[in-house]
């Protein structure tokens, strides 16, 4: 029974990835080495810090605990001057319309992200009054594809994980749904989102309605 759905953010309700894939590649500019696309699929559903682990990787390059640290923080300082830029124009088709639909039938909404900038990109969206339960970056210690983001949610929204949905763009974040015994809805790619109960290009194509008959039919 399906009385709670859990939402990732950039991806799902608002098109985010852009601005961290800038704010990265100008990170990799500094270490003289290129960051594509491909490489930005690495680091979706991922921490900042593991993110920049991972571009450590791809550029081969090494700092020690301090510069990662002044790094990360000066890629979060181009990302915030980015985001300060957005608007509830920016909320991507047929969320708000969906998101009203939930709050209608009384089904718990959280959001479980990896970004600690996700409080005030909500309020930016004017979208904070949905959600019973903000789960973020700053809340949890392991990233996805650990479940912790997603049964925090689930945790205090009061729920169990199996009576839970969860919306993801990122192969880490429906494995995390996976983890957690929860049900996962994929927002993109079939093929990224192979794992996903259901694939949706975005919430235009999706209703409650479409939703429950289609969760229900995967329990029988």
């Amino acid at each position: 029974m399906m009385k709670a759905c859990l939402f990732d953010l950039d991806g799902v309700l608002v098109d985010t990835a852009i601005y961290h894939f800038r704010a990265w590649g100008e990170l990799a500019q500094k270490y003289n080495f290129e960051f594509t696309e491909e490489h930005n699929e690495k680091l979706k559903g991922v921490s900042r810090m593991d993110s920049l682990e991972i571009l450590m990787k791809l550029g081969s390059f090494g700092l020690n605990h301090e510069q990662k640290l002044k790094e990360a923080s000066w890629k979060n300082e181009i990302y915030c001057s980015y985001i300060e830029t957005l608007t509830p124009n920016d909320i991507l088709p047929g969320v708000k319309e969906f998101l009203d639909a939930l709050k209608v039938s009384g089904i718990g909404i959280a959001l479980g992200s990896a970004s600690k900038n996700a409080p005030s990109i909500l309020e930016r969206l004017e979208i904070t009054s949905y959600f019973d339960a903000i789960i973020d970056g700053n809340q949890v210690s392991n990233a996805k594809p650990d479940p912790e983001v997603f049964l925090k949610g689930a945790e205090q929204l009061g729920v169990a994980p199996s009576d839970c949905i969860v919306f993801e763009d990122a192969e880490a974040g429906v494995e995390a749904a996976i983890r957690g015994g929860m049900k996962c809805v994929g927002v993109g790619s079939p093929e990224v989102l192979a794992r996903a109960d259901m694939v949706i290009s975005n919430f235009n194509e999706l209703s409650l309605d479409i939703l429950i008959t289609k969760m229900d039919r995967e329990v029988a």
